[in-house]
């Protein structure tokens, strides 16, 4: 009898780590469904960008209130998760307290998770008011309603009950140790508990085990369940920042990729050997697909990108057609990729391959109206505090409306026409070089 707690808390464990493995492996698996792409280059300047952005958090501070709590939150959960791995142990061979054998500097780490506790609810409560009470406008656009706006208040939700558990817990187990109950060895210094436990001052034995066991329980269960929430929420970038920061591009911002099924063309028409007339050889392979319609056609790390996003809005907030009335989001843009890629995983879950079903990325989720209010400024790409590039997958669609269905808007068609034909966007002969000149 003495075992089962061991054994049920083992099930426990088991269970939750192997959900989020398999869940973990169907995002691996969606993103693979992306175009590689070769990012072994740059090693040391991508490893400086993960220490930098991921971990050192450099663009969360461009907005120093944010900024400020968004460190204290993620620096709380890092080093409170220490604590975890005792009450694992603990939960796994039944002993209580395990590290307290390493002495006063147990009750130096208590100490620090106490208070590192403290500050995470205190950070969680004003970003809970900055989102519903202050209602911050990058909260409350239109593609933030239902879902997005529910999963936001969930993970704050849960992170007040994980950090109340883990203080209720130390406040019992402080109580116990004063009353020298079996097993409740006097270890560990709590600066913030210490003030909760007269509550506890009348309650008798029993009861305080009752109390101080249900919160260890509660505690570590909500933290499985916490981590099988990411795969379901928008939190995922809690483990997927790192690896998109070190696969973020390097290139200068405002460089734009060219396409290789462009480049393989052109070369093509350039070789003076080649026929323009010849039949395809024998097994050749079919020409490549300009541009991208759905999300099978980006890259693997615009997918990753895609699971990656934060949905903070600061993409959003600093785009010049999203501020003068203009329907593109590219905060939206990001979560639409995201939503589609989710629904071709369950059509592959569902199928075990992917079977069309007559939907696409391009006007099902993304119109081209918002494609075409994009000026190209980079903003949101500047703005991203994990490295996100919706911009990339902006121009893409845009490549496949003009290559591959000629669909660019009137105004583009004309200057393109007259860069074909005049070398220069307007509509003069090449010769009149000074009416350029003018209407610039």
């Amino acid at each position: 009898m003495q075992y089962i707690p061991n054994i049920l808390f083992l099930i426990a464990l088991a269970a939750g780590i192997g959900y989020f493995t398999m869940n973990i492996r169907k995002v691996i698996r969606n993103i693979k469904l992306g175009l590689a792409v070769d990012a072994s280059d740059h090693k040391k300047e991508r490893m400086g960008n993960v220490l930098r952005i991921a971990l050192g958090q450099s663009k969360m501070v461009v907005r120093p209130v944010a900024g400020l709590l968004h460190i204290i939150v993620y620096l709380g959960f890092i080093v409170i998760n220490i604590e975890v791995l005792e009450i694992i142990i603990d939960g796994l061979f039944g002993t209580h307290r395990i590290f307290s054998g390493i002495g006063a500097a147990y009750d130096y780490l208590i100490a620090a998770f106490e208070i590192l506790a403290l500050l995470v609810l205190v950070g969680v409560i004003l970003f809970w008011i900055r989102r519903n009470i202050q209602k911050i406008k990058r909260f409350w656009s239109a593609e933030m309603k239902g879902w997005p706006k529910n999963d936001a208040n969930y993970i704050l939700y849960f992170e007040m009950v994980l950090m109340l558990l883990f203080l209720t817990m130390n406040a019992a187990d402080l109580q116990l140790q004063h009353l020298g109950a079996a097993h409740y060895v006097e270890a560990g210094s709590f600066p913030v508990s210490q003030y909760l436990s007269p509550i506890f001052e009348n309650f008798s034995e029993s009861t305080l085990i009752l109390i101080e066991r249900s919160a260890w329980w509660l505690h570590i269960l909500g933290i499985l369940v916490f981590l099988n929430y990411l795969y379901f929420s928008k939190h995922l970038h809690i483990i997927l920042a790192f690896p998109n920061v070190y696969f973020g591009s390097l290139a200068p911002k405002g460089k734009f990729r060219n396409l290789a099924s462009v480049t393989k063309e052109v070369k093509l028409m350039m070789d003076p050997n080649a026929d323009p007339f010849a039949a395809p050889a024998e097994g050749a392979e079919a020409p490549a697909k300009f541009g991208a319609s759905d999300v099978m056609d980006l890259s693997r790390i615009q997918l990753l990108n895609a699971y990656t996003c934060t949905e903070c809005g600061r993409c959003t907030s600093e785009c010049p057609a999203n501020q003068t009335g203009k329907k593109l989001s590219p905060r939206k843009i990001m979560m639409d990729t995201r939503d589609r890629l989710q629904e071709v995983g369950k059509n592959i879950d569902t199928n075990g391959e992917f079977k069309p079903d007559g939907k696409q990325l391009l006007d099902d989720y993304i119109t081209r109206e918002e494609l075409w209010a994009c000026t190209t400024c980079n903003a949101c790409v500047e703005a991203c505090p994990v490295s996100i590039d919706p911009l990339s997958i902006i121009m893409e669609m845009r490549q496949y409306l003009v290559m591959e269905q000629s669909a660019a808007p009137m105004e583009l068609n004309g200057a393109m026409t007259n860069i074909e034909n005049n070398g220069a966007p307007w509509p003069y002969n090449q010769m009149d070089r000074l009416n350029w000149k003018n209407e610039g």
